[in-house]
């Protein structure tokens, strides 16, 4: 909205200091300060309220150490960041860019999908929340939504490089030493509709989804959605669950998400920015750059929340919280064609996401061979998913938060370094 105030206070009356709202990193700036004030602020007089209305988290008996002194502490906490990602962006991006859209419609969606969750364990005292499969229902949902949107929009759109011999058609580093102009990078003027993606450590690193339908017959290219919406629909869906697992100790969930936050960030500059994609010979995506401000409420949003997160936590985010954070994380890496990096970038929701499934599976396998006291005394791990594995190990809460972080930030640097690495 600011935007849009500013852009035509310049116009009409030439105000001083107004086109600085043209740049974007000005208005991610502006961004991240934005949503850090609604969280340090507003997120006290919300944790107030949700502790006088007695919304606090219900905590089950697992013989971990410090579980029960969790009792009570309030809880859908999600909704700070809710607000602290959803005000900035409303007052700092283009809200007619398609991408921006996207993404408003994917956090309030997700975030709405967590709070009837947290709603139905807090007010009707049922532990067990929203029924998974409702869960699911609501996850298909979005993925179908941000799907359909992506493949038929016709704002979603990539430019062709021009440059000869497929190599960058300017250096910095040599424009920089010579003090030479320079040169505008090589890109078809039209922009074409693709399904194409990024994929990782191959030298002509992109990837395109029609290619799976192509050999079917020679016409097949306009069928690639049948393969593109349903990997949109199993990415959202797997990365929104692995965060929801992965919030299960004070800060885990929330750090790990602003580091990638961060790394998207870096990404979506790169690929909206022609200089940028040109120089590292990656896809560029017009109109995308303006996703780099909503990554910048995000990060800031969840930093803001780590100040009451952190051990000892005043507040959860609750399902809110984490279903969102990961929705938001999938459908971004998806939109700037990013999402084949996601196993490497969050590999720490993966790990989380694997741990349970190789728990229930292993302890079926054994039930079956051996009988269910083989498999009671003889789990693959102590506890899924892994954060609860090295609590029952004996690993303090912060240590095992703090050394995820550690894995988390390496993790970022290799998914920023396959741009290079082919």
């Amino acid at each position: 909205m600011l935007y849009y105030l500013f852009t035509w206070l310049d116009k009409q009356f030439d105000f001083p200091g107004a086109g600085v709202f043209q740049y974007i990193s000005f208005r991610a700036a502006m961004a991240v300060i934005g949503s850090l004030v609604i969280s340090l602020l507003f997120g006290k007089k919300i944790i107030n309220y949700i502790r006088k209305k007695q919304i606090g988290e219900t905590v089950r008996e697992l013989g971990l150490d410090g579980q029960t002194q969790k009792a009570g502490t309030p809880t859908m906490g999600g909704l700070i960041i809710l607000a602290a990602i959803i005000i900035p962006t409303l007052l700092f991006a283009k809200l007619n860019n398609v991408y921006i859209i996207l993404m408003l419609v994917s956090t309030v969606w997700l975030g709405a999908i967590g709070f009837l969750d947290d709603y139905i364990k807090v007010f009707k005292r049922n532990k067990e929340g929203l029924k998974g499969k409702f869960k699911v229902i609501g996850q298909v949902g979005i993925g179908l939504i941000v799907g359909i949107t992506l493949y038929f929009h016709p704002d979603v759109t990539t430019k062709d490089r021009i440059s000869t011999s497929g190599q960058s058609s300017y250096s910095i580093d040599a424009a920089i030493t010579s003090k030479k102009e320079l040169q505008v990078p090589k890109y078809s003027e039209e922009e074409t509709k693709s399904i194409k993606t990024t994929i990782p450590f191959v030298k002509n690193n992109e990837f395109d989804y029609n290619v799976i339908v192509r050999w079917i017959c020679d016409d097949c290219n306009k069928w690639g959605w049948i393969v593109f919406i349903p990997m949109v629909i199993l990415i959202v869906t797997a990365v929104s669950n692995g965060a929801n697992i992965t919030d299960g100790i004070d800060g885990l969930a929330t750090g790990t998400s602003a580091i990638i936050g961060t790394t998207l960030g870096i990404l979506a500059y790169v690929s909206g920015n022609t200089v940028f994609a040109d120089y590292l010979n990656i896809m560029y995506i017009p109109h995308s750059g303006e996703l780099v401000i909503f990554i910048a409420a995000f990060v800031g949003a969840c930093i803001g929340f780590l100040w009451y997160n952190s051990f000892p936590a005043q507040v959860f985010m609750g399902d809110t919280g984490s279903l969102a954070l990961g929705g938001i994380i999938a459908v971004f890496a998806i939109a700037i064609r990013k999402e084949l990096l996601i196993p490497i970038l969050c590999g720490i929701f993966l790990i989380e996401n694997v741990s349970v499934i190789m728990q229930v599976y292993y302890f079926k396998y054994q039930k079956k061979r051996r009988g269910i006291e083989f498999a009671k005394a003889n789990r693959l791990f102590k506890m899924a998913p892994l954060h609860h594995h090295y609590q029952k190990v004996g690993f303090h809460e912060s240590k095992i938060v703090s050394r995820f972080w550690i894995i988390g930030i390496m993790l970022a640097v290799l998914t920023i370094v396959t741009l290079k690495l082919r």
